[in-house]
């Protein structure tokens, strides 16, 4: 790979990458408020100025200032979050800009994680302090896919790489060497030196429409916890078999209540698909299933197999 190619790809997505400064109001022991300043990075996704960046970025912020790519600063408003995916939009508003000074906004290339393989060349750019002269760009390759990272709110699948990413870096783009956003960094990730995680570009466009229309994402559900089974498992319980994943507990009223899933199930399958793990189970309903549609799970309830069907309903 060229080093020009690398220099044009930059420069693509450059003048979209900008700077976002959040403001949100403390409070210490002494009930005394106080402001706590954060900042972070975005890019810009259509040309009325919506912003994509990481939901911690702006999370809990009173005031939103946007540095763009040629210095002008303008104030933003929240506009959708997502604490599962850890992703945000936000809407610059240019109005309070001289009119004379007009503010143009210059979206992203979007493209698909799913043509990402290991190996391939990424650079991660962000805008962490809103100065002259651009972003700031780092290279390195794709170190694994579909890494299932923990957070708060549940297991997402994320993109590893290599290119650093620093705090200030989060919520700015993972881009190919076409200049294309293949994913979006953060740095919500605790542990490990030189180890970078984005979340893939997929899984926004899967919920863009529902952070810029409602605010938030209405997301199907099952209503269940499952437990990986093993062998080990299957033997101290004598399960009939020894891989799927064990239901260990069905909420009251539940899509799963409903269909008539009980505690002890084994989950063999799903419309289809073979079953070994939990997160087989929470990545096939997020990335193909919308509320309202129908799925169908092959159980195992104590060696006698069922199909279940039922329908998708909207999480709580």
């Amino acid at each position: 790979m060229s080093e020009e190619s690398i220099v044009n790809a930059v420069d693509k997505v450059s003048k979209s990458v900008v700077n976002i400064a959040s403001v949100r109001m403390m409070q210490d022991q002494l009930f005394r408020v106080f402001p706590v300043q954060g900042v972070g990075s975005g890019i810009i996704i259509d040309d009325k100025g919506h912003i994509l960046t990481n939901n911690h970025v702006i999370d809990g912020t009173d005031r939103l200032r946007v540095t763009l790519g040629d210095s002008k600063q303008v104030s933003a408003k929240v506009v959708g979050t997502d604490d599962e995916t850890d992703l945000a939009v936000v809407r610059a508003e240019p109005l309070e800009i001289n009119s004379n000074d007009a503010v143009k906004f210059q979206p992203v290339n979007l493209g698909n994680s799913e043509e990402l393989k290991v190996g391939q060349i990424v650079m991660a750019v962000g805008n962490p302090f809103g100065l002259t002269g651009g972003p700031t760009v780092t290279a390195g390759i794709i170190s694994s896919l579909n890494r299932n990272v923990q957070f708060e709110n549940g297991i997402l699948e994320l993109v590893q790489t290599d290119a650093a990413i620093n705090p200030g870096n989060s919520g700015g783009p993972l881009i190919n060497t076409k200049g294309e956003v293949v994913a979006i960094n953060t740095a919500k990730i605790p542990y490990g030196q030189g180890i970078g995680f984005a979340v893939p570009i997929n899984t926004v466009k899967s919920i863009l429409n529902d952070l810029i229309e409602n605010g938030h994402v209405t997301r199907p559900w099952l209503g269940i916890s499952t437990v990986k089974l093993n062998p080990r498992i299957a033997s101290f319980y004598r399960l009939p078999i020894v891989r799927g994943a064990l239901i260990v507990n069905v909420e009251p009223y539940s899509p799963a209540d409903n269909a008539g899933l009980r505690r002890g199930d084994i989950i063999e399958e799903i419309d289809g698909n073979k079953i070994e793990s939990p997160s087989q189970i929470s990545s096939y309903i997020r990335k193909k299933k919308m509320v309202n549609d129908r799925v169908t799970v092959i159980v195992n309830r104590y060696g006698r197999v069922y199909e279940v069907p039922f329908q998708m309903e909207a999480h709580p």
